[in-house]
């Protein structure tokens, strides 16, 4: 029988967890239907600040000496700098991110030197191209289950610095096809895609088009610079993106040379159609949300950007690991009781123009409401900071437009996908 002293329990310590149990029913009863996600409630997880560092083309671009703690450091910084926030009432930290080595501690590293306390905690995750994702994800259900009030959510990655490592599994293990599949190459299943559901060169090709062209009006227009917050690096100011090649043409994109020829070649296995054109680029940078309740928000007297309502994820066969956004946005809209036609903006990554091309033609989705400012293809894609990118890309461009649901999605490496569902509250 128990003996030792009872503990006290205070009558706040009782009301919170009164609001833990309340946030944690919300968390498993998310909004059915259109009017619902859009009804606005005290407990709705809210993005209170969403930006993005300028993008850098890989091992040649403006971030690439750059760390992955030293842009977490200043991206830190110029967040605290412009968000009215106390470091000190930060209760979470997460960051999304891949490739970099012991990304814990370098992460809890990079937030101290810039400021936060180091009564935060921090914590990282790695579901490969949706890690941005999923630290937002992690975040919304720390504040759902009222363990959090207000945290960060980070995605980061310097393809420069640490570029995708060979995986190294055992002869026990590769000897399962679809367990020796998880471990190959990202252009490997973009030729077996393209290959499977005879995705042509032509086809990939004006699909990478759009994106480049769409990608170099944006830029001109300057409807980026609503979206990235300018970061001090090395005595640098860091605030427009160097990956968007300016003057691509259908026809320069047809004089490419595939990059896999490896992976094209041989017996009924066709000719290799992936290139440096029509695939998303390698590169680094960094994007972050501030997340708190609504009630929190109204507090604080924070404006309220935009809100979580929902994410799925889902597996797929290995080998053809890019189809899975047409998995997973179904599975998200049926969750939510969502038509496609309700959606005002899709930001689905372009991991590559073949796996591209075959979920907006199966998702059936007009492509104007798809990436109107261009993709992964034309933007770069540094992996940990994807699916953070793309909430923080589409709030902004629906802010500008005055559109109001959300979706983003991705395939991931080694046979995932993901999506995740986002209103926007500046109409």
């Amino acid at each position: 029988m128990f003996s030792g002293p009872l503990k006290r329990v205070t009558c706040p310590q009782l009301l919170r967890q009164s609001l833990a149990a309340g946030y944690a029913s919300v968390a498993r009863t998310p909004p059915k239907g259109l009017r619902e996600i859009l009804e606005k409630r005290p407990e709705d997880v809210v993005i209170t600040f969403a930006k993005r560092t300028a993008m850098g083309r890989a091992k040649k671009g403006q971030l690439h000496n750059i760390p992955v703690d030293k842009l977490l450091h200043s991206l830190f910084k110029a967040t605290l700098e412009k968000f009215p926030l106390d470091p000190s009432k930060i209760d979470d930290i997460c960051v999304g991110t891949c490739h970099p080595p012991s990304p814990l501690y370098i992460s809890r590293a990079a937030a101290i030197a810039a400021g936060i306390p180091h009564e935060v905690p921090i914590s990282t995750v790695n579901r490969l191209c949706s890690s941005g994702l999923m630290a937002i994800r992690n975040i919304v259900h720390s504040i759902q289950s009222g363990e959090a009030e207000v945290g960060f959510a980070v995605g980061v990655e310097s393809m420069s610095v640490n570029p995708r490592p060979t995986p190294e599994i055992t002869d026990v293990v590769s000897g399962n096809s679809r367990s020796h599949d998880c471990v190959q190459p990202m252009g490997w299943t973009s030729e077996i895609v393209a290959q499977t559901y005879n995705i042509s060169r032509e086809k990939q090709d004006h699909y990478a088009y759009i994106s480049h062209s769409r990608a170099e009006n944006a830029l001109r227009a300057g409807k980026f610079a609503s979206e990235i917050i300018p970061i001090e690096v090395d005595g640098r100011v860091i605030g427009i993106d160097d990956t968007i090649r300016p003057g691509v043409t259908a026809s320069s994109l047809a004089a490419l040379k595939p990059v896999f020829p490896q992976w094209g070649l041989g017996e009924n296995m066709g000719e290799a159609t992936t290139t440096a054109g029509n695939a998303s680029g390698v590169g680094d940078g960094a994007a972050l949300c501030v997340l708190t309740t609504r009630s929190r928000a109204q507090k604080e007297g924070w404006d309220v950007l935009g809100k979580w309502v929902s994410s799925s994820i889902v597996g797929v066969e290995p080998r053809v690991m890019g189809i899975a956004p047409v998995v997973a946005i179904p599975k998200l809209l049926e969750s939510t009781g969502l038509k496609k036609e309700d959606v005002d903006l899709w930001e689905i990554n372009e991991a590559f123009a073949s796996q591209f091309a075959y979920c907006v033609e199966q998702l059936g989705v007009p492509i104007e409401k798809i990436n109107p400012n261009g993709g992964s293809i034309a933007l770069t894609h540094p992996l940990g900071m994807t699916g953070a990118r793309q909430v923080v890309t589409g709030l902004s461009e629906l802010q500008r437009t005055g559109g109001q649901v959300l979706i983003t999605s991705m395939c991931i490496g080694s046979g995932m996908g993901a999506a995740g569902l986002f209103v926007n509250e500046r109409v």
